[in-house]
């Protein structure tokens, strides 16, 4: 196991092996700008060998029972969770979040590969009651077969862990392209499962040039199902391209997360929930709140104690024990956050804290508040993956609700009311696939977790995430 960013390999059949090419690419600390290690590539020759390992690692893997597969399963969550103080270092190495996050994502991986593994014996078929009663009729639950799952750079394990857990659990191989930005931790997590004993073929792990790598795994014939997280762009390419195949497929797409915070509110709630999601990992989540919708009634004095909630965050290098919001991943999301408030003061807002980067050296870029942003300001219509916070008021329900209905995104959302009509319309009227309401976000495993509209279909949490896995079969069976 590896102990320092040192090189990162491709995981072929059970082994850990460079690309047939020998290509690799530097991996480096966003904090420092210093290169911490190395990646491998993959060329054409190593994704066939990945396809094929997965296809027949899927035929052995199919005939594994349940509980053999769950047993497999939780042992890979004990080396996890073992494995913790080293994988999360890894990863704010790599990633930049505070290390502190780092541990409860590992942790958190953990607990999902552990309620998959306990699913999976509950995939029950079912019989139904037939015509004749010299007939009976059974519905089969198979797994749909090897799986093409690509991951993003922002949640190295958290992203991975569900596709991995949800196809073992059902009874399909995986071939997971990571991201090359971020490669350590979740090959880590793919060693787990290795080392626990999950046979060589059902599992496979690739890095390289993003569209080489999905261009060939989607149109492979071995490849059944994909599975994608990441922009709503790309999700719709690999969208396109996994129905010209006629491949399963499960989108978790971009957001832009309103928050509506009604004129009933716990102010001093609203805005601890809110800060903790909204800097988490810098802001670069896809259900991070963007959007704040605050009622005219409260709006100034929420801005001003989120203002002066906000500057009590600790930016630093997230090896360090007090930081509490890391680096951005890259430079071009410094140029980003740079451009949205920009665009935003020039459109009337008002900046209220922050606005600026911090240093010269490492992506670090000051958690940022904006005030009284205009509808037309980009920042209220594009998602800035990033810590800028955009305020602006409503005098109604009804306006903000379809405010926050107005863009073709619809993953995340948050309301903080005390009251229970409040409550019930949000519920019932905001077009998203996920809502929180007086509480930040959870993305607990026994929950749905996924988007509609442009933020993409399928689920990757609760029953529901295994059902895209899995194929029903009718059998009729007549007696003689």
């Amino acid at each position: 196991m590896q102990t320092s960013l040192t090189h990162t390999q491709l995981l072929i059949d059970g082994r850990w092996t460079d690309g047939a090419s020998g290509r690799r690419r530097d991996v480096v600390n966003p904090a420092t700008g210093a290169v911490v290690g190395t990646v491998a590539y993959a060329d054409e020759q190593d994704l066939a060998q990945l396809a094929d390992a997965a296809a027949s690692g899927f035929r052995m893997w199919r005939h594994t029972t349940a509980i053999e597969r769950a047993n497999l399963m939780r042992k890979a969550a004990v080396l996890l969770r073992e494995r913790v103080e080293i994988i999360a270092r890894l990863m704010t190495l790599e990633q930049g979040k505070p290390l502190a996050e780092a541990r409860v994502e590992v942790m958190s991986g953990a607990d999902t590969i552990e309620w998959f593994a306990d699913e999976g014996l509950r995939t029950y078929g079912r019989v139904v009651a037939p015509r004749n009663l010299s007939v009976q009729q059974l519905v089969l639950k198979e797994p749909v077969g090897p799986v093409a799952a690509f991951t993003p750079w922002n949640f190295p394990i958290n992203q991975a862990v569900r596709k991995i857990s949800a196809a073992l659990a059902t009874g399909c191989s995986i071939v997971v392209k990571a991201p090359e930005e971020t490669p350590a931790s979740p090959a880590e997590l793919l060693r787990s499962f290795v080392d626990a004993g999950v046979p060589a073929g059902v599992v496979g792990l690739a890095y390289g040039e993003p569209s080489e790598i999905s261009n060939y795994l989607i149109r492979h014939p071995a490849i059944r199902k994909v599975t994608f997280t990441g922009s709503t762009p790309v999700g719709k390419q690999l969208a396109s391209l996994a129905g010209q195949h006629m491949k399963r497929v499960t989108m978790e797409l971009g957001g832009h997360a309103p928050v509506i915070v009604c004129e009933d509110a716990d102010i001093g709630n609203a805005i601890r929930a809110t800060a903790a999601a909204k800097f988490r990992n810098a802001g670069q989540v896809c259900i991070a709140p963007t959007r704040f919708l605050v009622h005219n009634s409260i709006r100034n004095e929420f801005t001003q104690a989120f203002v002066e909630h906000t500057k009590g965050i600790s930016v630093g290098d997230g090896l360090a024990v007090d930081t509490q919001m890391g680096p951005l991943a890259n430079e071009r999301r410094l140029t980003a956050m740079a451009h949205f408030t920009k665009d935003a003061l020039a459109r009337g807002a008002t900046l209220e804290l922050g606005g600026r980067r911090i240093g010269e050296v490492g992506n670090f870029y000051a958690p940022t508040v904006l005030g009284n942003v205009s509808l037309d300001a980009e920042v209220f219509s594009n998602e800035p993956f990033g810590p800028v916070a955009a305020i602006r008021g409503f005098d109604d329900l009804d306006e903000a609700i379809a405010e926050a209905n107005r863009l073709p995104y619809g993953l995340a959302s948050f309301g903080y009311t005390r009251s229970i009509r409040n409550a019930h319309r949000l519920g019932n009227e905001l077009e998203v696939g996920m809502l929180w309401i007086n509480q930040p976000a959870l993305a607990v495993p026994e929950m749905p977790f996924g988007g509609v509209k442009d933020s993409g279909y399928g689920s990757e949490g609760g029953p529901e995430a295994m059902e895209s896995y899995l194929v029903s079969k009718s059998v009729s069976i007549m007696s003689l």
